[in-house]
């Protein structure tokens, strides 16, 4: 489980155009509404000229595209990534380091 909380945070959403969303990988997006703060995160199922369909938890949701304020779409980010792979490999470093001290005392 913690290395599942730990990766989540190596993606990031970028914003991209209605017409550049594809439901060929059935890509997770967030799509913020016009009426107010809320937005929809779920696993893209089909999308037409006129509406999105999500899979938001295994309930369909249907958001129509002239209710659509934005659409980000869920992106590995190599940077973040990377550093999580760093600060692991540091405090396994200082573990060991530290480990190392204690046995030698």
């Amino acid at each position: 489980m913690s290395f599942s909380i730990l990766f989540q945070s190596c993606f990031s959403y970028k914003k991209v155009g209605y017409n550049d969303i594809t439901s060929v990988n059935k890509q997770k997006i967030q799509v913020a509404k016009l009426a107010g703060d809320s937005y929809i995160k779920g696993r893209l199922v089909s999308k037409n000229d006129d509406a999105i369909i999500l899979d938001v938890n295994g309930q369909l949701s249907t958001v129509l595209k002239e209710e659509i304020s934005s659409v980000e779409v869920r992106k590995l980010s190599f940077l973040k990534s990377a550093g999580v792979v760093v600060i692991g490999f540091v405090v396994f470093i200082g573990l060991l380091l530290a480990s190392a001290d204690q046995v030698l005392m």
